[in-house]
């Protein structure tokens, strides 16, 4: 999109304060606290399915990476290609999550800027320090998922979005394009910020239909007006995302529950640090600042500031809810990517108080009170998802004699299994150099040529283990996602009807969402 001449005037009311070193000062000292937040206790909670997950789809061969991200992980692409690089210079677990901590580390500054951009040095401060401390981040900052990623290039998104609009350029614009494309591929749920983004856009009003207009509004309702055409540029962008969506449908999020009451309210204080009625009070002054003219189109950027931030805060999840009510689509941490609407909104209420130093008082108080919430994520975590695949697949291969067999009740319970066994014997065993025999002999599923994607699903089926367990003394079985034990799913009833006519003795072994078994002759 070429950019006018007219356009590139950049008017005193616009341009941010420039950063003096006291301020940058402020800012490195924000953000070495907010990395040190991220690095503290990185390893002190166990690795979980997912995190399993993401290792080993970032360490299989590139055909079959390809084919899997074709096929069934296209979401978080971008983080597990990251991953992959990142793999290459080291696999312990400390290292393997802090790619996320860094990622994570490096969105506090990126929400410094956008704050300056939106209002000022002292809002930047106020929320940067805010979300230096928030809870939510710092859980999925150490975590081997892509939250961290999709944070920081939904807020980059955003970030130059504002930056155009003040003052067009063409790098500009070629940089939001390219951050708001790659968010997509961070994480599905990006599309929900480009459509918020899109949404503020035309609340923007047209400069001529208002006669006391500046020239300064004048000329970023002209930008405005311009960005809006960036959907047809992004949907090329994200149109194998768009292609893979339609291929696959909801299967992918299937396992979503549908919110209640009880889960809305308890995501509110976790992303608020347990004070909602405090952050909410910090948004209502805010938006009280600029009165009715939040439901208006903008004639000022004071007014539209103000308006971008709470589409950005509210739309995602006010739609993912109501979608829910027709097939589950809203997750929690899902709306990760709202943290920094949700810290700056606050700061620029705060920044509302007269006089000046009980405004002060107010951030600083507040930044207390969300601190108190940091060490609650070191060892608990905000969902109850975190299974114990890890612990049992050590058991397993703790107590497995030689000759023993392992069969997993789904394909992707191996996951975890695989990770865990590459930890032990020191080598990828997804690699073509893995022998495969350390440990039990998998005989569900596996192809004899290593971890591949076809070992990512089915179930085993009765004659496979007919044919194949009269070999073997000794059967472990891993049972993940099997139902309840009133009522457990299809493939467990197989097992449990197929196995003790073939052995006479079984034990078992509950962990947390994990079932072991181990029958012998």
């Amino acid at each position: 999109m070429p950019i006018s001449n007219d356009s590139k005037r950049v008017t005193n009311s616009l341009q941010t304060e420039p950063l003096g070193t006291r301020r940058w000062i402020g800012l490195a000292f924000v953000s070495l606290v907010g990395l040190g937040l991220r690095l503290i206790c990185l390893t002190c909670k166990p690795f979980w399915f997912d995190e399993a997950f993401s290792v080993e789809i970032a360490r299989v061969t590139w055909p079959n990476f390809l084919h899997l991200l074709w096929w069934r992980e296209a979401n978080m692409s971008l983080y597990y290609i990251l991953l992959r690089l990142w793999l290459y210079l080291g696999q312990s677990p400390f290292f393997i999550r802090s790619l996320s901590a860094a990622i994570a580390a490096a969105t506090i500054p990126v929400v410094y800027w956008l704050a300056s951009l939106l209002f000022d040095r002292r809002t930047a401060l106020i929320s940067t320090a805010l979300f230096s401390v928030s809870a939510y981040h710092i859980r999925y900052a150490q975590e081997a998922r892509s939250y961290a990623l999709f944070a920081l290039l939904g807020t980059l998104s955003s970030a130059f979005l504002v930056a155009f609009l003040q003052n067009p350029t063409d790098a500009k614009h070629r940089a939001y394009l390219l951050t708001s494309i790659l968010a997509v591929y961070a994480h599905f749920y990006a599309l929900l910020l480009i459509v918020a983004q899109w949404l503020a856009l035309l609340c923007v009003g047209d400069a001529t239909n208002f006669d006391k207009a500046e020239p300064a509004d004048e000329l970023w309702m002209v930008n405005a007006k311009d960005m809006r055409k960036n959907w047809r540029i992004i949907a090329a962008g994200v149109a194998p995302v768009l292609i893979f969506v339609a291929k696959t449908g909801a299967g992918p999020i299937k396992w979503i529950k549908r919110p209640g009451i009880s889960d809305l309210a308890q995501f509110s204080g976790d992303c608020t640090n347990a004070w909602p009625i405090l952050y909410l009070a910090g948004c209502a002054l805010a938006v009280f600042a600029v009165g009715r003219s939040l439901f208006r189109h903008a004639q000022t950027w004071t007014e539209w500031r103000v308006q971008f931030l709470s589409i950005w805060l509210i739309f995602p999840v006010l739609l993912t809810v109501l979608l829910s009510f027709a097939r589950p689509v809203f997750l929690p941490r899902y709306m990760i990517f709202c943290i920094p609407a949700l810290m700056i909104l606050t700061a620029a209420g705060i920044g509302t108080i007269r006089p000046i130093w009980l405004s002060g008082i107010v951030a600083g108080a507040l930044l207390l009170l969300s601190a108190r919430s940091v060490p609650f994520v070191y060892s608990h975590d905000f969902d109850n998802e975190r299974d114990a695949s890890i612990a049992a697949s050590g058991f397993i291969l703790d107590h497995a004699r030689p000759n023993d067999a392992v069969v997993f009740h789904i394909a992707e319970t191996r996951i975890p299994y695989e990770y865990v066994r590459s930890l032990r014997s020191g080598r990828n065993t997804a690699s073509p150099q893995f022998d495969g025999h350390f440990g039990p002999e998998i005989l569900f599923p596996d192809d004899g040529t290593g971890l591949n994607y076809r070992d990512f699903t089915g179930k085993p089926s009765p004659e496979l283990l007919r044919k194949e367990l009269p070999r073997y003394s000794s059967v472990w079985v891993m049972l993940m996602n099997n139902g309840t034990p009133e009522k457990p799913d299809a493939t467990t009833m197989m097992l449990s009807e197929v196995l003790p006519r073939m052995y006479s003795h079984m034990q078992k072994w509950q962990f947390a969402k994990v079932e072991v078994r181990l029958y012998n002759k």
